[in-house]
């Protein structure tokens, strides 16, 4: 792995991508389990962060379901393409905006608190630039739980079922904060707590309860893959008869070297593609041969597609869920 050859760092990134504890003292588990001090973890923790291999501690919630979200896309001349990248990326809502190879070469989600919010992001970038804004929104996910394994083969993760009857008041703002990021400390719950104005037990409670539920998918350590050697990003989309999809798109989630899968709404006359998948490689060549086993399924076969590699990040970070101002770390 680029960049990490101490074992404990790599087991750090590999073993805690999911299933964090949620206890007073969290890190204690960790420590016991590497053989080395809290104090030790933390600070390994904070300097993969501080290098920016760990984007933060904390949980991605489940795709539109107490929150609003799209895949956008526009296509920007050359001349504007850092121009209308900053625009993008000045908007909240916007927490992922990629440079693709493509003609629509500027790729990125867009939260919010709800599908109005969301909608108004993407008006104001389609106003403000004066470019078409595609929106391609999620209708079925296949895997969307995104996790890079330091070592040993992926693990296929598909969506749990999400029980939005659980939701009390205060946990879009609970979810804010933990979707931002939350401080890397040896009582990271409580200092949570505090900055939200509520007590440590009451947060573990509802974290415990929303990760049951489903409206956390994954609790735990968040990592820029580009940082980590994962550079050979490519973004495949499909063109199949809806009939299709559902096969195509079990066949391509089960797929190794596939990182995402999901069905999206086409645009007529514009964009036909409804299937779309991410591979997340250390090399094209690498990248290359997981598509080409892709294209081999006897569900896709001979079915129209185009590979957009990722040439550019500009802006990655947590989903907009609340517009209520909460501390995150």
């Amino acid at each position: 792995m680029q960049g990490i050859a101490c074992p404990i760092d790599r087991r750090l990134l590999d073993d805690w991508q999911r299933d964090f504890p949620i206890i007073p003292r969290p890190f204690e588990p960790l420590a016991a389990e590497l053989g080395i001090s809290v104090d030790d973890v933390l600070a390994r923790l904070n300097a993969m962060q501080d290098a920016g291999r760990v984007s933060r501690l904390g949980a991605t919630i489940a795709p539109n379901a107490i929150s609003a979200s799209t895949l956008a896309a526009v296509a920007a001349p050359p001349e504007r393409l850092e121009e209308v990248a900053a625009i993008i990326g000045a908007q909240a809502g916007v927490n992922h905006n990629y440079q693709r190879e493509d003609d629509w070469n500027l790729w990125f989600v867009a939260t919010g608190p709800d599908r109005a919010d969301v909608d108004a992001s993407l008006k104001q970038i389609q106003d403000v630039t004066g470019l078409r804004v595609l929106d391609l929104r999620l209708m079925r996910p296949f895997n969307v739980d995104l996790g890079f394994r330091m070592n040993g083969p992926r693990q296929l993760v598909p969506p749990r079922p999400v029980d939005l009857s659980v939701l009390v008041d205060g946990d879009r703002e609970l979810l804010q904060v933990l979707s931002r990021g939350m401080p890397i400390t040896a009582r990271s719950y409580w200092d949570l707590a505090t900055n939200l104005g509520r007590s440590e037990s009451e947060v573990l409670d509802r974290i415990e309860t929303l990760h049951d539920a489903g409206i956390i998918s994954r609790l735990g350590v968040i990592v820029r893959h580009r940082a980590l050697g994962w550079s050979a990003n490519a973004m495949v989309v499909w063109d199949l008869p809806e009939t299709q999809v559902e096969a195509a798109g079990q066949a391509l989630a089960a797929l190794n070297g596939v990182t995402l899968a999901y069905e999206r709404r086409p645009v007529p006359d514009v964009w036909p593609y409804r299937l779309y998948n991410m591979v997340h490689a250390r090399t094209r060549s690498a990248a290359r041969e997981v598509i080409d086993a892709a294209t081999a399924l006897p569900e896709l076969a001979d079915a129209k597609h185009k590979v957009l590699f990722s040439t550019r990040c500009f802006k990655q970070t947590g989903a907009l869920i609340s517009r209520t101002k909460g501390k995150a770390a």
